[in-house]
């Protein structure tokens, strides 16, 4: 699979964040189904305590039609949590959104609504800056 064009940003952004990049891509496997999720951190929360660990999908909404782009984005979010669910259920998985699409888009009534409705986990990150703008 291609890489997103802001692939190396949102994994510069997450090891500035703390996070330890496990895999790139992540691929997994379930019921004879190949999935290849855009990374795999984990986060150390202190000397003698379990790590955090997640799986980020990255998508940039360059297309023409952001609707577009959130179906399929949202789809591939539903299709990896199911199957991150049945192999390792303590790796939560992330939809990183560019912060000037969450500002804006990510606003709309409608879109809100879709992210509570199938909780979507969300990680904000800012292209300039090369860092996290907010975990949601």
């Amino acid at each position: 699979m291609a890489k997103d064009r802001f692939h190396n940003i949102v994994r510069n952004a997450l090891e500035k964040d703390g996070w330890n990049i496990t895999a790139d891509p992540y691929e997994i496997n379930v019921d004879d189904v190949d999935f290849e999720i855009d990374l795999a951190a984990e986060q150390l929360l202190g000397a003698e305590r379990e790590g955090r660990k997640i799986a980020v999908e990255i998508k940039s909404f360059i297309s023409p039609s952001n609707v577009s782009e959130f179906h399929t984005a949202l789809g591939q979010f539903l299709n990896y949590r199911d199957a991150l669910d049945k192999i390792e259920h303590d790796r939560l998985l992330y939809l990183a959104v560019r912060l000037p699409v969450y500002e804006t888009f990510f606003q709309r009534k409608f879109i809100i609504s879709a992210v509570e409705k199938y909780q979507l986990r969300l990680v904000i990150y800012d292209v300039e800056q090369e860092v996290i703008s907010q975990w949601l």
